[in-house]
C-alpha cells in the first residue's frame, strides 16, 4: 500500500509539472521579439530597443550554477568572440534575482549580461515559463533576434552545450543568405 501511495504522488506530480509547462501559444518566426525592460546582474536595465540594429542572442534558462546551466552559460562565454564577431551581443534570463546573477557570472567569469527576471513576465512573453504555482523558473530556450528586432531563429529545448554554436551557425547562414 505504501508503494502504491508514493507511485500514484509521483504521478500526480508529472501531471501537475504537464499540465502547468504545456505552452498552447507560441512565437512565430519573422515577428517581432516581443519587449523586455530588465536591470542585469550590476543593476544597469536593458531593453530590447537598446539592441534595434544588432543580432542578439537572448537565452533562457531555469537557474543559476546548476550544472546544465553553467554547461550553457559558459558555452556562450567561450563562444562570445566569434558571436560578437558576427555581430551579435548575448543575453541569459532566469527568474532569479541579480544578487544570484552577480554570484554566477562572477564564479565563471560571464561578461554578458544576465537579467533578473524576477516576476517571471518576459519569460512568460517568451513561452518559455514553467509555472508550479509556487515555483515558477524559465524553460531553457533560446531566441536569436534579427536587428530589425524579429525572430529569425528559436531553439526550444535548447542543448545546454550546443546552443552556443548552433546560434552561430545559424547567424553565419542567416548573414551569407
Amino acid at each position: 500500500m505504501e508503494w502504491f501511495a508514493i507511485i500514484l504522488s509521483v504521478v500526480a506530480l508529472g501531471f501537475m509539472f504537464w499540465f502547468f509547462s504545456r505552452n498552447t501559444q507560441s512565437l512565430k518566426l519573422g515577428q517581432s521579439a516581443p519587449d523586455f525592460k530588465l536591470a542585469d546582474q550590476h543593476g544597469k536595465t536593458h531593453a530590447l530597443a537598446d539592441f534595434k540594429g544588432k543580432w542578439l542572442a537572448l537565452y533562457f534558462y531555469p537557474k543559476d550554477d546548476t550544472p546544465g546551466c553553467t554547461k550553457q552559460a559558459c558555452a556562450f562565454r567561450d563562444g562570445l568572440q566569434e558571436l560578437a564577431d558576427l555581430g551579435a551581443e548575448v543575453i541569459g534570463v532566469s527568474v532569479d534575482g541579480a544578487s544570484s546573477h552577480a554570484d554566477f557570472a562572477k564564479k565563471y567569469h560571464l561578461q554578458f549580461p544576465l537579467l533578473a527576471d524576477t516576476t517571471a513576465e518576459t519569460a512568460a512573453r517568451y513561452h518559455s515559463l514553467t509555472n508550479l504555482g509556487i515555483v515558477k523558473f524559465a524553460r531553457r530556450n533560446t531566441f536569436l533576434i534579427d536587428p530589425q528586432g524579429k525572430i529569425a531563429r528559436m531553439y526550444l529545448s535548447a542543448s545546454a552545450t550546443r546552443n552556443s554554436t548552433e546560434v552561430a551557425n545559424d547567424l553565419k547562414r542567416l548573414q551569407a543568405a
